[in-house]
C-alpha cells in the first residue's frame, strides 16, 4: 500500500530545499541586519528563522532515511551540507536515528533515541531519591528548557560514542569543525554580538521546537510499548506514533512530520509524499489523532501503567496505586 509513495521526486525536493533554504536566508539577513543597526526588534526575525532551521532539519532526516533523493551518495552529500547549518552532525544522528526507528516502543529496548520513560512498577521500586532524579528530569521546564540547552551540546562532544565507533567520531567532531569555520565567517560579517545573540536565538529556539515534536510525537495517553516477546513494529508505528494534526501552515514549515505514524511504518516514503499518503489510504486515517491543543496536555504524563496499558501522570499513578492497596 506504501510503497508507490515510497519514491523519491528530484523535482519536488529540489523545489522544497530551495524554498526553505532561501527563506531561512531571508529571516537570517532581517535578523542580522537589524541586530547590527542596534534594533532590538529584530530579534522577533528569530521566530521564523527557527522554523526554517527545523525544516532544513526534517530534509536531513529524510536524508538520513534514504528518501528524500533517489541517489544515495546524493542523500548523504546533503545530509552532512544540512548538517553544518542544524548542528546535528549527520552520520552520528542517522545512527541513533536508525535504532530509535527499530525500537520505538519495545519495553526492553528503551533509552536509544528518545525520551526516557519508566513503568509505574519500575518507577515505584527506585529508592526516594532517584524517583525524585525522574521527576525533575520530567518535569517540563527540564525537558523544554533546560532540554534544549542540553541538546545543542551533546552533539559537540563524541562522549556517548565509543572509541572504536570512528565514522560517529569523526562525524561530530567534522560537524563542529565546519560549523566552527561557518560561524567566524558569519561573525565576521555581521559582527560578533549580533550573530551571537542572533543565532543562537535561532538554534535554540529550533532545538525547543525539535524536543517537542519529538517529544509529542511518542509521549501520549494511548501510545504503545509492550515488552520484547510482545512487540510489533508495525502495532509499534501505528499505535505508538502520534497523527499530529496540526494546522496547515504549521504543517508546511514542519514538513509534514506530524504525519509520524506514516513515517514510523514507512521510512522511505519522503517528507513531501507524506500528507498524500494519508488522504488517500483510509487505513491511515484511523491513526491516533492529537491536536495542537490537546497535545498541550500530554507534558504531564511520565508514566507507562501496564496493567492499564496508558501512559499516566504520576498524580494518576499515586491514585493507582493508593486504589490497590485499598
Amino acid at each position: 500500500m506504501l510503497a508507490p509513495y515510497a519514491e523519491p521526486d528530484p523535482v519536488r525536493a529540489a523545489g522544497q530545499l530551495l524554498v526553505t533554504v532561501s527563506l531561512l536566508l531571508v529571516s537570517a539577513a532581517a535578523l542580522f541586519w537589524g541586530l547590527a543597526q542596534g534594533f532590538w526588534a529584530a530579534l522577533f526575525s528569530a521566530l521564523p528563522a527557527s522554523f526554517f532551521v527545523v525544516r532544513l532539519f526534517i530534509i536531513q532526516h529524510d536524508c538520513g532515511h534514504g528518501s528524500f533523493l533517489r541517489s544515495a551518495r546524493a542523500n548523504n552529500l546533503l545530509g552532512r551540507l544540512l548538517g553544518i547549518v542544524t548542528t546535528i552532525p549527520y552520520a552520528a544522528w542517522r545512527h541513533d536515528h536508525a535504532m530509535h526507528h527499530a525500537s520505538c516502543g519495545n519495553l526492553a529496548r528503551r533509552g536509544i533515541g528518545d525520551v526516557t520513560t519508566l513503568t509505574v512498577a519500575e518507577y515505584r521500586a527506585r529508592p526516594p531519591w532517584r524517583r525524585l532524579a525522574y521527576r525533575l528530569y520530567r518535569n517540563p521546564l527540564v525537558l523544554f528548557v533546560l532540554g534544549p540547552l542540553y541538546m545543542l551540546v551533546r552533539y559537540r562532544l563524541p562522549l556517548t560514542k565509543p572509541a572504536r565507533d570512528r565514522r560517529g567520531w569523526v562525524s561530530i567532531l567534522g560537524t563542529d569543525a565546519a560549523g566552527a569555520l561557518l560561524g567566524i565567517g558569519l561573525a565576521f560579517l555581521v559582527g560578533p554580538t549580533a550573530f551571537i545573540l542572533g543565532w543562537g536565538a535561532v538554534m535554540l529556539l529550533a532545538s525547543v521546537i525539535a524536543i517537542w515534536f519529538f517529544y509529542v510525537q511518542h509521549q501520549f495517553e494511548d501510545t504503545y510499548w509492550r515488552p520484547a516477546g510482545d512487540w510489533d513494529f508495525t502495532a509499534a508505528a501505528l499505535e505508538g506514533s502520534s497523527f499530529y494534526d496540526l494546522p496547515r501552515a504549521l504543517n508546511w514549515l514542519t514538513a509534514s512530520i506530524g504525519f509520524h505514524h506514516i513515517h514510523h511504518l514507512a521510512s522511505k516514503v519522503p517528507n513531501y509524499r507524506l500528507r498524500a499518503c494519508f488522504e488517500e489510504n483510509p487505513a491511515l486515517q484511523r491513526a491516533k489523532r492529537l491536536t495542537l491543543g490537546g497535545s498541550f496536555k500530554t507534558v504531564r504524563l511520565a508514566l507507562w501503567d501496564e496493567a492499564t496499558q496508558k501512559l499516566v501522570s504520576f498524580r494518576q499513578a499515586a491514585r493507582l496505586s493508593a486504589a490497590t492497596s485499598a
